[in-house]
């Protein structure tokens, strides 16, 4: 798994080989050690070059050999021996040096990339820190500040930032191999002393208690509960106040207390469970993934407001020509400004031309009649829609895919108004629709596995993570969705406030509880949903609506013009700024409500906020896998992670039941229930009971149980 070859006469070449991004495996680990001792053994070899195959140098550990005993030799004494050599290692980087592969590189003597490389170490990501000497050799190159932001983060980095913070020590246009040794070659008679990362003093500025004190601030400010990026503060502190060898001391510790937690193990399956999702069996067998997508040039976003300029952004950011349509000349107007602004932002934090000329405005619907993809945006109204559909079926070509962004609407019966239904798929986006990762790909009962896979490589082409999901009304986020932000109205009700409950989930590691939440996306926006459902209802007093209990808490808001941010007052008040701040208003009008309806406020505490969000979230994701609207577990979490802020350390809502205990989720849904035998979504779903009757299977065995299930169906 390390080749080996003598190039130039004195020149040890060793070539990292494990396809795709030649990973630290066991194999590879054993092949660096003997081709190390090879060439530092060979009296003709006077220096080495370490580079990795297909011009990629390392990737990093190989996270599919965590959780199982260790084998081969250890990482750290690999790169201390290689840093003690006697003969100069030269580490050539091309493609990526990523984690344990930077941190190679860093025990090398000397470093050259190739200007297109990216390093990083983002160990934090996967619930760890970089524990093969990262913490500690990289501050003594590049100073703490700059360690601090890069560990704590785990942000990849260009080649051209690597070499202003000394990380590498020559870039090149060129071959970074052939680079490499010819530079290897000019310091193969040099003294190696200064070149030892470990052996040189870590900077400090004068007030470094005041640095790191102001960093473990910003680190846990911005963790919400993460434990990786304070231990990754805590490592490097080492390495400003140890000597060396203490430090490693300290970064072993750390990494041990990091590499079994609960939030490792977290992140860790987040990271597979991304790659899961792009597997999918559609109903009869058929399997879009297999499919061949078409390919798309020429796409179309009809009705740009806030969701249409978004997507017209993400498309000529994949360098897709688009043709935007908008009939109204003002809100035309409005778009051009502001998704030219959008593309010049862009454009310039990637330090890229911005991609104006990709699209092309248009107030006339037959401007998209040669497209190969259209996406509507418009208002979400279900008559609005259809009719758009029954006019775009006749302007596009015949072959054309047309899709909606609606968030919840039946995607049935929007292909019903199509001459080709098989080309319908839902493809529902994220607001920021240009900045939000996750792509709900919603196929109804007539969508073509072609269609899908054709939907899921555009979200793939934009960057994207999608998710493949059936049809019904929410889809997966929107509908697990509900109950959740129901509970939050009837804990209102019961004797919360707005404060409490968002605490509570803002400790729990969400950016935003629910009422912060709604206020910033607007109060109003939730009414119309709310009455397009036939559910508000002006001037009712009954507190059950279509035979579930139902509170008009935020109805009632809406009468009184307090939408959120907007207009400065909803659930909390803004005083000329967006900090949210406890409204004394909202308490008396609580109240006066409660004291209308006969309701008695009782002490509420933080556990009952979290057991109500979120077990009754995490039981309607048990339902929607017993209906197959999901194909597994990972494709609700992902779903949960990358659109709604599920906090990243706790996996997605699904691991995290099984983390908490399947059994405790049960009991505690049936205790609610109970309580509250008004709320039908309390009721345990089927497929919770079978799992627990199973004994409670880990995450990755829900699968079976989830098809027996569906071949009892």
């Amino acid at each position: 798994m390390a080749r080996y070859l003598r190039v130039s006469g004195i020149v040890g070449l060793i070539t990292l080989q494990n396809p795709p991004v030649n990973a630290l495996s066991a194999a590879v680990r054993q092949g660096i050690v003997d081709t190390v001792k090879r060439a530092l053994g060979d009296p003709e070899v006077k220096c080495v070059v370490i580079c990795g195959q297909n011009g990629v140098f390392c990737g990093g550990a190989d996270i599919r050999e965590f959780g199982s005993p260790m084998t081969g030799p250890p990482l750290v004494p690999m790169i201390h021996a290689i840093e003690a050599a006697n003969k100069p290692v030269v580490a050539a980087i091309e493609g990526i040096a990523l984690g344990g592969g930077l941190e190679l590189a860093l025990g090398c003597h000397y470093r050259v990339a190739h200007s297109k490389a990216k390093v990083g170490l983002p160990e934090v990501t996967l619930g760890l820190l970089p524990a093969a000497g990262g913490t500690q050799r990289l501050p003594r190159l590049t100073g703490l500040p700059a360690a601090l932001e890069l560990i704590t983060t785990g942000r990849h980095i260009t080649a051209a930032e690597a070499l202003e913070l000394s990380i590498v020590d020559r870039l090149t246009d060129h071959s970074a191999v052939d680079a490499a040794v010819e530079f290897a070659v000019s310091v193969a008679e040099q003294s190696l002393d200064a070149c030892r990362i470990s052996t040189r003093p870590c900077p400090c500025p004068p007030d470094v208690d005041a640095l790191f004190v102001a960093a473990m601030q910003k680190v846990r400010q911005k963790a919400r509960g993460a434990i990786a990026p304070v231990a990754c503060v805590q490592a490097l502190q080492a390495a400003a106040t140890l000597p060396y060898a203490q430090g490693m001391e300290r970064e072993k510790e750390l990494m041990a207390t990091l590499f079994t937690s609960g939030q490792a193990r977290a992140l860790q399956y987040n990271f597979f469970a991304q790659r899961a999702v792009a597997r999918w069996s559609m109903p009869g067998g058929a399997r879009w993934d297999s499919s061949r997508p078409k390919p798309i040039c020429k796409t179309a976003v009809i009705g740009l407001g806030t969701m249409g300029r978004g997507i017209t952004v993400s498309l000529a950011q994949a360098g897709l020509s688009v043709v935007a349509v908008e009939v109204q000349e003002k809100p035309l107007k409005e778009a051009k400004q502001a998704i030219s602004g959008m593309l010049r932002r862009g454009a310039k934090r990637r330090g890229v031309a911005p991609a104006l000329d990709l699209i092309t405005y248009s107030q006339n619907l037959r401007a998209v009649a040669d497209v190969d993809l259209v996406i509507e945006a418009v208002f979400e109204d279900v008559d609005l829609k259809k009719q758009l559909f029954q006019q775009l079926s006749a302007v596009c070509k015949p072959d054309a895919f047309l899709c909606t962004n609606t968030s919840a609407l039946d995607i049935d019966l929007l292909a019903s108004q199509s001459r080709h239904p098989e080309l319908v798929v839902g493809m529902h986006f994220f607001a920021p629709a240009h900045v939000m990762k996750l792509l709900e790909v919603v196929y109804g009962s007539r969508s073509s596995p072609e269609a899908v896979a054709t939907a899921m490589n555009l979200g793939k082409k934009m960057g994207k993570v999608g998710v493949a999901v059936g049809n019904c009304r929410g889809f997966v986020g929107n509908r697990m969705l509900k109950p959740y932000l129901e509970q939050g109205l009837f804990l209102l009700e019961e004797g919360a406030t707005p404060k409490l409950v968002d605490e509570a989930l803002e400790e729990f590691g969400f950016a935003m509880g629910l009422f912060r939440m709604s206020d910033l996306s607007g109060i109003d926006v939730g009414w119309r949903v709310r009455k397009g459902e036939g559910l508000a209802q002006p001037g009712t007093a009954s507190r059950v609506r279509q035979g579930h209990r139902y509170s008009p808490l935020g109805d009632l808001l809406y009468e009184q013009g307090r939408f959120g941010q907007k207009t400065g007052r909803g659930w909390y008040r803004y005083d000329n700024s967006r900090e949210a701040r406890p409204d004394p208003w909202l308490h008396r009008f609580l109240e006066e409500y409660r004291a209308r309806r006969g309701l008695v406020a009782r002490r509420i505490d933080r556990q009952e906020v979290l057991e109500r969000c979120l077990y009754t979230l995490i039981n309607e994701g048990f339902r929607i896998l017993e209906e197959g609207i999901a194909a597994g577990p990972e494709d609700i979490d992902v779903i949960y992670v990358f659109g709604y802020g599920w906090p990243k350390h706790r996996g997605g809502p699904m691991f995290y039941a099984g983390m908490v205990g399947l059994t405790k989720i049960l009991g505690r849904l049936e205790h609610y229930q109970q309580a509250h035998p008004d709320v039908l979504y309390l009721q345990p779903s089927g497929l919770l009971r079978r799992l627990v009757a199973s004994g409670s299977p880990p995450v990755h065995k829900w699968r079976e149980i989830i098809k027996k299930t569906h071949s009892h169906l």
